[in-house]
């Protein structure tokens, strides 16, 4: 990567990062603060604060998307954040749970994910963009291991108004940011690998294989904000622990999770195990959700079940994106991400409602209880998906062609040992490709390329 492109994919990542980091850090201690707000006494309420964020999120990231293609990458990036920001200080400065759900519900719709990948497209050349998204990816995955950590600390600080206020103030500070360190693209256009198009949305639900990977994202996040309405107040209830030491808890969970996380995700890649591993994964998932309901009683169990309930998630967490660019068609792979990220905003909204009510209304019992049916019909249906295939995607820039000429480019790509699938977009100048690496060959198909 081009000093440039680094300084684009850290400049984004961090912007991206710091939203969710707002997002994510008042999910191990919002529901112990909200008992001291006037209705934060009832779990319903308490579940549509936290969840809230995803639906307008999902409603309006595609939008959001799509609108920068119009307008400019950099001008709907400064409204989210400016809305995310004004969210928070709503939510800041509540008096009530029904304001910090106004403020939840404005964050959510600064949904600037979509554009913050398009412009990371437009910066980065073909051969390096996974390596950009990769970096932005695991910033969503290291800030949510943070907040649980921070979260606590923070409270014990600054108080949950305090945290709210501090990611607003953050999220304008990103402003600038993104006017002076994220570099201007020479030009914006359309990419099919990062970016969502209605005229793909056909293919991309269509397709059962697909439509798995969607149900999972959304089941692995509904049993995830469900849970965070209950576990802060186990963890009070059955160790005594207030809220302000609960990062003794998940930084121990969250560090032996990771140790067994990474060794069964590079068995499942390097043994051509993917299917296994994944489908083990949502198991033992299922068995987290069942042994949480007889635990709650228990401090010890309820730690060693989250311990094990975090092992699943984070492996779970990894291979879902992973299995969706497989199995996307390849000129449809930035549609596929676009209804996969929708799936996952949708299941933090369904999961913080349902959490709330079943928790109000049934007990704490009844959330794991909903989980495990949610999480034994996802294990039904990732049991009876086909092995997902063992190849990579590739892009390469291509010369200016007539569609006639992309055509028969493409087939003649098809016709190289190990590619599976190859698209040319002559509007775009790239050829997108899906290999199997151990049969690539790599020199005739640079052979075929009009910028070889």
């Amino acid at each position: 990567m081009s000093p440039q492109e680094r300084r684009a994919a850290a400049g984004l990542a961090s912007i991206y990062g710091l939203r969710m980091l707002g997002m994510f850090l008042i999910l191990p201690v919002f529901a112990l603060y909200a008992e001291h707000l006037p209705g934060g006494e009832n779990h319903t309420l308490v579940g549509l604060a936290l969840g809230m964020y995803g639906l307008t999120q999902a409603l309006l990231q595609l939008p959001f998307g799509m609108a920068s293609d119009r307008v400019g990458r950099k001008r709907v990036i400064y409204f989210g954040l400016a809305l995310f920001a004004l969210g928070s200080f709503v939510a800041a400065s509540a008096d009530d749970i029904y304001m910090v759900i106004i403020g939840r519900t404005i964050q959510g719709a600064g949904a600037i994910n979509a554009a913050v990948t398009a412009l990371l497209a437009d910066l980065t050349r073909e051969e390096h963009r996974t390596k950009a998204m990769a970096m932005v990816g695991g910033t969503i995955g290291l800030t949510f291991a943070l907040s649980l950590v921070l979260g606590p600390a923070l409270y014990h600080l600054i108080s949950i108004p305090g945290i709210f206020a501090m990611t607003g103030a953050l999220a304008l500070l990103a402003i600038p940011m993104m006017k002076f360190v994220v570099p201007d693209p020479p030009q914006s256009h359309f990419h099919s690998d990062a970016e969502a198009t209605p005229a793909g949305l056909p293919e991309v639900l269509r397709n059962g294989e697909l439509r798995r990977l969607n149900f999972g994202i959304f089941a692995l996040h509904v049993v995830q904000m469900a849970m965070f309405v209950v576990v802060p107040l186990l963890l009070r209830e059955t160790g005594g622990l207030d809220a302000n030491h609960h990062w003794q808890v998940y930084l121990p969970v969250l560090a032996i999770s990771v140790v067994f996380m990474a060794p069964l995700i590079l068995y499942g890649e390097k043994k051509a195990k993917v299917k296994p591993v994944f489908v083990g994964s949502v198991a033992l998932m299922l068995v987290t959700q069942l042994a949480f309901v007889s635990a709650i009683n228990h401090f010890w169990g309820v730690v060693t079940v989250l311990t094990l309930y975090f092992v699943a998630f984070n492996v779970l967490e990894a291979s879902l994106p992973s299995l969706v660019s497989k199995i996307a068609p390849a000129r449809a792979k930035g549609t596929a991400m676009g209804v996969y990220n929708t799936s996952q905003a949708l299941g933090l909204f369904v999961g913080g409602a349902a959490g709330g009510i079943l928790s109000q209304h049934f007990g704490a019992a009844a959330v794991f209880e909903f989980g495990s049916v949610l999480i034994a019909i996802w294990l039904y249906l990732a049991y009876g998906m086909k092995a997902p295939p063992a190849v990579k995607n590739l892009m390469f820039h291509i010369s200016a062609l007539s569609t006639e000429d992309a055509r028969r480019l493409e087939q003649k790509l098809k016709g190289v040992m190990g590619v599976a699938e190859a698209s040319v977009m002559a509007d775009e100048g790239v050829a997108y490709l899906k290999v199997d690496s151990r049969r690539f060959d790599e020199q005739a198909l640079r052979h075929l390329l009009p910028s070889a």
